[in-house]
């Protein structure tokens, strides 16, 4: 019996070290490839593309790749670039910053890291917009996609935003009567910055054989609740370069 006991509790063991085990950021390659159905959805509108990303060129801190629309489209490929953790990152008041890491390597159930920036002037309408989302390993679940059925690892984020309209004036003009003729009148109204929240909503599905997402969706809210656009990514097929 006492024999019997220590090889189920070595067996518990090891279930319980393997239900650990941390995934470790996937070797990219040159002409490593993948192609996405990709669709947008804001408002009333929808829209749907099949898009392929092509590795062209691995260096110690980033990853350069292309994009190109598939099915015979005559665009030229956009050339860009991401971090090794496919972070995205852009110029934000004149500096670098990361501003969506859908992984975080390595990545393990229960792991958590935060993404949070704010952008001085973005648009003409806004004064300034700031974003803050929190990432979660969630644990593995089965999502099926075009490519097939994957047993993935789930990231999912939850945060908001917020953006400051700019200050404005408006003039309105009138006409006047007076016993001189008729006169002009200009009234001009001055608008102060308010001030709008809404929520997000961010979820991906990654596979380590396939070195990315298999399925990724990004929702955004406005400051009712009211969702505004839906971005769905789901896998067609992928190719590793030899």
């Amino acid at each position: 019996m006492g024999k019997n006991l220590c090889v189920l509790a070595v067996a518990f063991l090891a279930l319980g070290a393997q239900a650990q085990t941390t995934i470790e950021r996937p070797a990219m390659k040159p002409g490593d490839t993948w192609v996405y159905r990709n669709t947008t959805e804001q408002g009333q509108s929808w829209n749907q593309t099949h898009d392929e990303l092509r590795v062209t060129r691995v260096t110690a801190s980033s990853i350069f790749y292309t994009s190109k629309p598939t099915g015979g489209s005559q665009l030229s490929p956009k050339d860009l670039l991401a971090s090794l953790d496919w972070a995205r990152i852009r110029n934000v008041n004149g500096k670098e910053t990361v501003v969506n890491r859908p992984l975080s390597f390595p990545l393990s159930e229960g792991k958590s890291w935060a993404v949070a920036y704010e952008e001085q002037h973005p648009n003409s309408a806004h004064k300034f917009e700031r974003f803050d989302n929190t990432f979660t390993v969630l644990g593995y679940e089965t999502v099926e996609v075009p490519a097939g059925k994957y047993k993935a690892l789930k990231i999912e984020s939850e945060g908001h935003w917020v953006a400051a309209l700019e200050t404005s004036q408006t003039a309105a003009q009138s006409a006047k009567a007076t016993s001189q003729g008729v006169t002009m009148v200009t009234q001009v109204q001055k608008t102060s910055a308010q001030e709008a929240t809404g929520k997000t909503y961010k979820a991906f599905w990654y596979v380590p054989e396939i070195k990315r997402w298999v399925k990724s969706v990004e929702e955004y809210y406005s400051s009712d609740s009211v969702r505004t656009s839906r971005y769905t990514q789901e896998l067609e097929s992928f190719h590793a370069a030899d």
